[in-house]
């Protein structure tokens, strides 16, 4: 699964399961444009990578067009986007406040919807790419008190669906990943408290192959979707879950 001669634009690109996206691709000998929210961990990720960082919020109406300006200026092109920023608020509906709402579904849809426009409008005009969207598996079935996370990550499915089947015949793929429980730092919110390894286990019992995916799992997905070993893949939702998703 080679990347070489790619250039890739990842975001939220930090820690977690971006990082180890980044990573991933830049041992495949992909060339890189990093998203981060700081300057700080965007240089600690980017430098060693040899990597161009760009210090955004994705929320900002403004933030997909310069990240995807900076993959132009210094690569030339952009041939894969990886949405990968995403936020997690639990609650149910009663507990969700509208501040809440409002987030999860500004960082989770409109951001990664105006970071995939913007990448279409080049990749059109380049004759193709590759769109990589990290949903998860609460995208294909439904999720107690995680109401607003849940419905954000069942519209990336749904944009990911949509997007494939625009802009199939300008040979633009657009397809998700959907991990389960992955031990990030955003999955140690579960976890407050409880030793590690304790916690990992419990998460895991429950899960067909027995415990949490590892970030560098979900990387090796993201990057088999954003190959030409996927050529003819588009449209696609490709749980990465331990099998959570077939129970």
């Amino acid at each position: 699964m080679s990347l070489d001669g790619k250039v890739a634009l990842v975001t939220g690109a930090t820690r977690g399961i971006g990082r180890a996206v980044a990573e991933e691709f830049s041992r495949r000998g992909a060339s890189l444009v990093l998203t981060g929210r700081t300057a700080e961990t965007v240089a600690a990720v980017g430098g060693p990578l040899g990597a161009e960082g760009v210090v955004l919020d994705v929320t900002d109406p403004g933030a997909a067009e310069r990240a995807v300006e900076a993959a132009v200026a210094r690569w030339g092109r952009l041939d894969v986007l990886v949405n990968n920023a995403g936020v997690w608020v639990p609650g149910s509906a009663p507990d969700c406040t509208d501040e809440d709402w409002d987030r999860t579904l500004a960082v989770n849809v409109t951001a990664l919807f105006r970071f995939s426009r913007a990448a279409v409008r080049v990749m059109r005009g380049q004759g193709g790419g590759a769109i990589v969207n990290v949903a998860s598996d609460w995208a294909l079935v439904g999720a107690r008190d995680a109401v607003a996370y849940a419905a954000s990550k069942g519209a990336v499915a749904q944009i990911t669906r949509s997007m494939a089947l625009d802009h199939a015949r300008e040979g633009i793929r657009v397809n998700a990943v959907c991990p389960g429980d992955t031990d990030t730092d955003m999955l140690a919110r579960e976890y407050a408290g409880e030793a590690r390894e304790a916690a990992l286990a419990r998460l895991g019992a429950d899960i067909p192959l027995g415990r949490v995916a590892r970030v560098e799992e979900v990387a090796r997905a993201v990057a088999f979707l954003a190959s030409e070993e996927a050529s003819f893949v588009t449209g696609a939702l490709l749980p990465v879950d331990g099998g959570n998703s077939a129970q």
